[in-house]
């Protein structure tokens, strides 16, 4: 089996989404069951979620809700929102 790591690249307010995302999903609810029911999935889930918890100095930070929505906000104006969407429709 192939051990060589696997390299993904995410920009800053991809990864503290990301983070934030993942947080919720696996501490603070059972939605990770319900999402992935397949725990050998997890591994990588948990890889990925201990990567950024230990990269992204924002996660300690006390302004950390700001931080989360303006990097949401700024995520939204470049994938654009279901709104946009529906209104092209």
């Amino acid at each position: 089996m192939d051990e060589e790591p696997v390299i993904i690249q995410l920009t800053r307010d991809q990864a503290f989404v990301l983070s934030d995302w993942l947080y919720e999903v696996m501490m603070q609810s059972d939605k990770l069951d319900a999402i992935v029911p397949d725990r050998a999935v997890w591994s990588g889930i948990y890889a990925i979620s201990g990567t950024l918890d230990t990269t992204l100095p924002e996660v300690l930070m006390p302004d950390y809700a700001d931080r989360l929505e303006q990097a949401r906000r700024r995520l939204m104006e470049v994938v654009g929102s279901d709104e946009d969407d529906e209104a092209g429709e």
